[in-house]
């Protein structure tokens, strides 16, 4: 096999001579032409590295515990006596505004931390700003926990805790993306939203433990438990590789090396080895001649900086706006209010739905790409929301009054939210995270999923305080709300969402450089393999755009 040796758009390649290709080549293509790619192994060398990913993926498990188990917290007795107020009749209750702040607050937190905190992982590297931002999530949970009749400073514990899982949301997936094998990089990326998943079920399966108790055990059991879930993701970043890509902008190239080599399963005297980190080094080098990223960087239209901070935001705000958060966060709420008796029970019905359904989205992100799954949840994600606000709006607040619960209306209501949420977490549940994850270069990379992420929380922030106003006013119409904005989804991922699917961070850079429209993104190759085809006679480049 010839030496590579680096080309001008930065790929190494074994070969100078010119050509246009009009298909992706397959690894046995590549290998006839001599190409040095890190060889694919069977699945079952990569076990190892996958349960790595896992571990980092685990900050997913924390974000999706206070989503479960928050949804429980404001339906408690115990947790109403000391965070609400009395009514008229000598009851507590949480009012709409009290209990959206408490739910949606978090967000905040999440959001703040995302943009600030994250930059830990440029300054340490990934593994240890996780470890930091575990450690506030800690704090946050310890101000929540020694609260006793003040709401204001659960809210406030609840803000610290938020920005140790805004940190988390955006080192997890951006280390699983610098780590990960390529050819496995969507399927463990999305592992992050399995993780999310997990944390919603056993959450609500916490809460329906615990809601027997009649004090505080009610909220507190659930609390308490944070401190091993943070101590378990702290203790795993010990066992797992650095990012290649941080390992050589921090001048450690050995390390870096070792981390490619334990990653992929192959040696580290490998050629694909070097061969790949030159293209790392390569990229890495041309953004240090360009200069340190500034926020003022992720304005550039020149570099398509800008288009893709857009990008990245619309698709973490669309995923918001998708609805999902209706039923996480007032699931329990809402079929309370169509009769069904053990609304508790409801929650862990969808809430095992939800993390089953991600089992499939693991291997549909790896066979079908982003932009198929996410123009295909759309699209069902809108059929299952206007059946379920026409049957709320005709069969229980049909002319704008309430009528007596229907147990008939609210199982149909509950399986097509379970159709619902198996979309939803087969499609854009983990692609929002692994599209963010890939698509930004590494010298805006946590400034750019930061934003992206940010935008995510705060949707989330406006959702979650919203929605008991929201649902008190219209009720079911709001889900004709959520429809609208599936249907903008649809044509939003279709006109500005390229194809990432089987190429490598470097590749995803090089597609957007040369400015392929998202719908012939599928069909595009990278130059470095273009070249790399010999042909009788040079044919003209083909337009991608």
């Amino acid at each position: 096999m010839s030496a590579a040796i680096a080309q001008p758009d930065n790929r190494s390649v074994v070969s100078t001579h010119s050509s246009t290709a009009s298909h992706k080549p397959s690894k046995e293509d590549n290998k006839d032409h001599g190409l040095v790619e890190i060889p694919v192994k069977p699945a079952s060398a990569y076990v190892t590295v996958s349960l790595l990913c896992i571990l980092v993926a685990f900050g997913g498990f924390i974000f999706g515990w206070d989503t479960g188990t928050i949804s429980g917290f404001v339906n408690q007795s115990d947790y109403k006596t000391r965070f609400g107020e009395l009514n008229d009749s000598g009851e507590y209750y949480l009012s709409d505004n009290r209990t959206g702040l408490i739910v949606s607050i978090f967000n905040i937190g999440c959001a703040v931390g995302g943009i600030f905190l994250s930059k830990f992982g440029d300054m340490y590297g990934r593994r240890i700003g996780l470890m930091i931002v575990s450690l506030v999530y800690v704090v946050g949970i310890v101000v929540q926990i020694s609260s006793t009749d003040k709401w204001y400073q659960y809210c406030i514990g609840r803000v610290v805790s938020g920005l140790g899982v805004g940190g988390i949301a955006v080192l997890s997936p951006m280390l699983i993306s610098e780590t990960s094998p390529k050819h496995l990089r969507g399927m463990l990326v999305s592992c992050y939203q399995l993780m999310i998943t997990a944390g919603i079920f056993i959450g609500y399966c916490t809460n329906y433990g615990v809601k027997t108790y009649d004090d505080s055990k009610q909220w507190r059991i659930p609390l308490g438990l944070c401190f091993a879930w943070a101590i378990l993701m702290i203790a795993g970043m010990v066992f797992v590789p650095e990012s290649p890509r941080y390992l050589v902008e921090a001048g450690k190239f050995e390390d870096a090396k070792r981390s490619l080599a334990r990653s992929n399963k192959v040696p580290m005297d490998d050629p694909s080895i070097q061969a790949e980190f030159d293209n790392i080094q390569a990229g890495i080098e041309l953004e240090r001649m360009a200069g340190s990223a500034s926020w003022g960087e992720l304005f550039s239209v020149k570099s398509k900086i800008l288009q893709r901070v857009v990008m990245g935001i619309m698709v973490q705000s669309l995923q918001q706006l998708t609805g999902n958060n209706y039923f996480f966060y007032y699931g329990t709420t809402i079929f309370k209010s169509v009769g069904l008796e053990d609304s508790f029970q409801t929650s862990i019905i969808l809430g095992a739905v939800n993390f089953a359904s991600t089992f499939v989205a693991v291997w549909a992100v790896g066979k079908f790409g982003r932009r198929r799954l996410l123009l295909l949840g759309a699209a069902a994600m809108t059929v299952c929301m206007v059946i379920f606000a026409s049957i709320g709006v005709t069969r229980l607040w049909p002319d704008g009054e309430d009528q007596p619960s229907s147990k008939p209306a609210g199982n149909v209501m509950i399986v097509f939210t379970c159709i619902y949420i198996f979309c939803f977490a087969t499609t854009w549940a983990p692609l929002a995270y692994v599209i963010v994850a890939e698509t930004f270069p590494l010298k805006v990379k946590a400034k750019g999923m930061a934003i992206a992420t940010a935008a995510n929380w705060i949707w989330g922030f406006l959702i979650a305080f919203f929605t008991p106003k929201i649902t008190n006013a219209i009720k079911f119409n709001y889900g004709y709300v959520f429809m609208g904005c599936l249907i903008f989804a649809f044509f939003y991922i279709f006109f500005f969402v390229p194809e990432t699917k089987g190429l490598t961070l470097e590749e995803v850079e090089e597609m957007w450089q040369e400015g392929v429209v998202p719908w012939k993104s599928e069909s595009w190759t990278p130059s470095y393999r273009r070249h790399a085809y010999e042909t009788e006679e040079v044919k003209p480049e083909k337009n991608w755009a």
